[in-house]
């Protein structure tokens, strides 16, 4: 089963993850990180295919994906 890690430090809730899962299983979240910006979340882990297209599209590398 794979799963993503959000860096909630590092995600400014740009959204391109969001726009880029296959399975629509990230969202931006109500939690804030330090810099005020509401951080994505993955929404169902059982879901995710380990992809990696979320973490390809960040651009603060905020994203890591297990397999």
């Amino acid at each position: 089963m794979a799963k993503i890690e959000i860096d909630k430090e590092f995600c400014k809730s740009c959204g391109l993850c969001v726009k880029e899962c296959p399975k629509q299983i990230i969202q931006i979240g109500r939690t804030v990180n330090s810099k005020g910006y509401n951080v994505a979340e993955q929404t169902d882990e059982s879901q995710c295919i380990g992809c990696k297209l979320c973490a390809i599209v960040c651009p603060d590398m905020a994203i890591t994906v297990y397999k």
